[in-house]
């Protein structure tokens, strides 16, 4: 899911009108996702939403191309500019008070492929501890070795490169990368006609071939430090390594290595005060942007989340971006949750509660908020942020939604939002 942070928000609105057309994909670009699937119907009938901003009305395909990168969302039945899922202010104001309640929410955007929060896959897409529970996966993101050791571009591209720091996250069934990309054409500027590979149409090694862009998960606390200057021309994300010449080659000149850590200015990390395992799932961003990233959250366990430094971080159309992470309901482990999924369960994508982390303006802005549109459906365990230096309270409570203030007595249904001037602070997960 792309944030992307703006001062203003004005409204769009919208409306509905039944219209005579042939079913079809409008736009200019594969779908590979299995969410995108149209049923065969006699009567070819499609709703179009008419978007309207400031009194114009925005084309179909803009429309749902803002609401598929993340510029667009629906808010309180309309459809919104999309802020980031923190509010920070600009770099002339100073961040809110301790005193201060939690700031105003606004619900994150929606795919184009379907009814989730997760931007467009348009292809163009642990630590244990002794006390814990036996989880239900047995793959980790905490640990990558040689994490902060330089990539020399010789590497196969039939072999993942897990001796850099990359984490092979195996149940996706492309040989450990998370996502594949592959632009039919190709300028100094852009990218287009983006498709992206699915598990069945390559076989592990051979998965990540001559001209794609392959991305990786790093370790919780660390996040890609791949992509390459050129992006899509619609407004598609790519990241990862390229494969060129038979080698693993890197594409973003500002950096050497695979992972980089977030920001070392605030320290946000997650903490498990739960019964069971608790799947956390990071957006492949930029990338296929489908929520792939994994940490496998156990009993009593902490795990640092990567909070991406928005002034050096990957910026969208020059846009600062944020962190975003799926919260799966108790007891799913990372294989299930962390994967594309078909709505019939609340996971994946359809996983009622995203986090939201990033800093900027001298602050970390941590925000918990319902999965909307995508999905009502309600997390069953709390998430509590806490910490040094806050701006206030924000609390998802179950049977009571998301709530701010000393007493967290002013709640509601889409989400919270605090910021974090220094130290550290903690995602909170306990039992309700």
């Amino acid at each position: 899911m792309r944030n992307v942070a703006l001062a203003a928000l004005p409204l769009l609105a919208s409306s509905a009108s039944a219209l005579a057309v042939g079913s079809g994909n409008h736009r200019g670009h594969s779908h590979f996702h299995q969410k995108r699937q149209e049923a065969d119907i006699d009567i070819q009938m499609e709703v179009v939403t008419v978007c309207e901003l400031n009194g114009s009305i925005i084309p179909q395909e803009e429309c749902d191309e803002g609401i598929a990168a993340g510029r667009l969302i629906w808010a309180d039945g309309e459809l919104s500019i999309a802020a980031a899922s923190y509010a920070p202010p600009t770099s002339s104001s100073a961040p809110p008070s301790s005193s201060s309640t939690s700031a105003a929410y606004t619900p994150p955007p929606s795919s184009s492929t379907t009814p989730t929060p997760t931007p467009t896959p348009t292809p163009s897409s642990t630590s244990t501890s002794e006390e814990s529970k036996p989880t239900k996966s047995s793959s980790s993101s905490s640990y990558g070795k040689g994490i902060d050791v330089p990539f020399p571009d010789d590497i196969p591209c039939s072999e993942f490169p897990s001796d850099y720091g990359a984490v092979p996250v195996s149940w996706m069934g492309l040989g450990g990368w998370i996502g594949i990309q592959t632009a039919n054409i190709v300028t100094a500027s852009s990218l287009d006609d983006i498709m992206t590979t699915v598990a069945d149409m390559c076989f592990g090694e051979d998965c990540c071939t001559e001209g794609a862009y392959c991305s990786y998960a790093c370790p919780a606390g660390y996040q890609k430090a791949q992509w390459p200057v050129a992006q899509g021309a619609t407004g598609q994300s790519v990241g990862g390594l390229l494969c060129s010449d038979g080698k693993l080659t890197l594409t973003n000149p500002n950096f050497d290595t695979l992972c980089i850590k977030g920001s070392e200015k605030v320290t946000v990390q997650v903490k498990s005060e739960l019964s069971e395992q608790a799947a956390i799932c990071r957006t492949d961003y930029p990338g296929t942007e489908a929520m792939v990233i994994p940490i496998d959250v156990q009993p009593g366990n902490e795990h640092p989340l990567t909070c991406p430094e928005q002034d050096s971080y990957y910026q969208w159309q020059g846009k600062a971006t944020s962190a975003q992470y799926y919260l799966n309901p108790l007891g799913v482990g990372v294989e299930e949750g962390c994967t594309w999924s078909n709505g019939d369960k609340p996971i994946g994508n359809w996983a009622p509660i995203n986090l939201g982390v990033g800093y900027s303006a001298g602050a970390a802005w941590l925000s918990i908020f319902q999965n909307k549109p995508t999905t009502l459906e309600k997390l069953d365990f709390n998430v509590e942020i806490q910490g040094d230096n806050m701006s206030g309270t924000c609390k998802y409570i179950v049977g009571k939604g998301f709530c701010s203030g000393k007493t967290y007595d002013s709640c509601n249904n889409d989400g919270c939002t605090v910021s974090v001037s220094s130290g550290t602070a903690t995602y909170i997960l306990s039992d309700a």
